[in-house]
């Protein structure tokens, strides 16, 4: 360690942790990349040969950025590292994804207290394999110590990707007719929403992470940790199949916001859904967690995805063919409402969110037993 790197070590930022780090990252990260990656790991920029997109009649690229949000406080409290990454990824190229977008490359940053070089790796990693499943190459990064403002064991992470689309082939609102089939994809968990909340309930019965649960037959930690499902390369294969070609009008990520708020977004102004909560079961950690807090699922439809993390809206003559094909690429569909333009009164509804003036959506019946 040179004279330099010894006394901004001592102020307690370790250069030679972070090195480390990169080099125990380095692998993973490399299988992301095509012949289009150029330059390898560890450059100032991140490159990548756009000439594929001289194939495009008029390519419009899709830009996301996201976090995974308080969830690695259930990451830091259990000291298990390797699944943030796969959220962090899952919440942004499945943004891209809505519009009709694949993803071509993605940055990361993490933020941390202290370096630790097995942790950062297994974050990495973590993004990396999840990079690898969509198809998005992992083109740089950044890992920057904030000691004093973190505690040696805490970070945080977020990331961007950027994606391409033909503009003809685009999803949107426009595309949604009277009439459309909407249908929702399972979700694995959480997500990554509403840990706040989850946290809350936990604290306030002082349940540690590490307690084990009868009810999600695992630690509250384990449980709470299973990654964000990764919808973005099923949904791509089925959205290029010939046979389901613009079958598809639009899609919606149910991310923060809860699942009225979210769909309400991929609508037109003027439509409207009623979602059946009869047509699915929430998951038994949402059920668990519910009661633990004394909460009714159905006050929880804003914070939680209550195991619904997409939806498509389809023409109706091809929705049964969309949900085989969703199925057949290891998703979990079902028809949940239909899309209607009829003049009607929109009290109780969700009307748009997120400064989109999209149409109204609101649920309706009970949700179906465990």
């Amino acid at each position: 360690m040179s004279e330099n790197s010894s006394i901004y070590a001592q102020s307690g930022v370790d250069t030679a942790a972070g090195d480390l780090a990169v080099e125990l990252m380095k692998s993973a990260v490399q299988r992301t990349h095509g012949p289009e990656v150029l330059g390898g790991v560890g450059g100032f920029a991140g490159m990548f040969d756009a000439s594929a997109l001289t194939g495009y009649k008029r390519p419009l690229l899709a830009s996301s950025t996201d976090g995974v949000g308080t969830k690695v406080a259930i990451a830091q409290a259990i000291d298990k590292h390797d699944t943030i990454g796969q959220d962090l990824v899952a919440m942004v190229v499945d943004d891209i994804v809505v519009v009709g977008a694949k993803p071509l490359f993605m940055t990361d940053y993490i933020a941390c207290g202290k370096v630790v070089p097995e942790r950062i790796a297994d974050i990495v990693r973590g993004i990396a394999e999840a990079c690898e499943a969509t198809g998005t190459a992992l083109v740089g990064g950044e890992t920057a110590e904030h000691p004093g403002l973190l505690g040696p064991d805490d970070y945080d992470v977020a990331g961007a990707a950027t994606g391409v689309v033909e503009a003809d082939r685009m999803l949107h609102p426009g595309l949604v007719q009277d009439g459309d089939v909407v249908i929702a994809m399972a979700a694995s968990g959480l997500h990554s929403n509403g840990f706040s909340l989850v946290r809350h309930i936990l604290t306030d019965k002082g349940i540690g992470y590490e307690q084990h649960s009868a009810e999600l037959g695992a630690s509250y930690g384990e449980a709470l940790l299973t990654p964000t499902a990764l919808y973005t390369a099923p949904l791509l294969r089925v959205l290029e199949d010939p046979s389901t070609q613009g079958a598809i009008h639009s899609l919606s990520h149910v991310t923060g916001g809860g699942i009225a708020a979210n769909l309400a977004r991929v609508l037109p102004v003027g439509s409207w859904v009623e979602v059946d909560r009869s047509s699915w079961s929430p998951l038994p950690v949402f059920r668990h967690l519910a009661d633990l807090g004394g909460h009714t699922l159905e006050s929880l439809e804003g914070a939680w995805n209550l195991g619904v993390g997409m939806f498509a809206v389809v023409a109706a003559d091809k929705a049964p063919h969309v949900a085989t094909a969703l199925t057949a690429e290891g998703l979990d569909p079902w028809i949940v409402g239909t899309v209607s333009t009829a003049a009607r009164d929109f009290t109780g509804f969700e009307q748009g969110a997120k400064g989109v003036d999209g149409g109204a959506v609101r649920l309706v019946g009970s949700y179906r037993a465990a």
